[in-house]
């Protein structure tokens, strides 16, 4: 009776496993102008806010390495490939000039680190970690094109 209740919970825990990737798939999409906008009706681009979702895809992919089962791994490492190859045509298109990349209304998208910021800085609370420094600055960048 254990063995059923304990494939039955890792059943579901997969299914949301899966739900978790093709939730962010889609955001990603959503961003990269494949899916139109649900208030608008139109296609958006935002390639920061697509990149933003591809990253943590890729994150989830490194640190659940050898924990996922052979379901898991398939959809995720499918899903990430093709958002990183629709991300690479969009961003050719967009530097071609073909689609312009348009700000989300809410607020702009967070610029990388390494990218100098010509605004001036938000006062915010200090940030303390007892991680040693290099460790707590450490990113995931990928980068899918130009």
């Amino acid at each position: 009776m254990a063995e059923v209740q304990k494939t039955t919970q890792s059943g579901e825990m997969s299914q949301r496993f899966i739900e978790f990737v093709v939730m962010h798939a889609q955001n990603a999409a959503l961003f990269l102008g494949q899916i139109p906008n649900p208030k608008t009706g139109e296609g958006e681009v935002n390639l920061d806010l697509a990149r933003m979702f591809i990253d943590q895809l890729a994150m989830i992919q490194e640190k659940t390495r050898g924990n996922l089962t052979n379901e898991e791994a398939t959809i995720l490492r499918n899903t990430l490939s093709n958002l990183q190859m629709a991300y690479v045509e969009v961003a050719r298109e967009t530097s071609k000039g073909g689609v312009q990349p348009e700000a989300p209304e809410a607020a702009p998208p967070p610029k990388p680190a390494e990218e100098p910021s010509a605004a001036q800085p938000e006062p915010s609370a200090p940030i303390t970690s007892s991680e040693p420094e290099t460790e707590s600055r450490k990113k995931f960048t990928k980068s899918y094109g130009p």
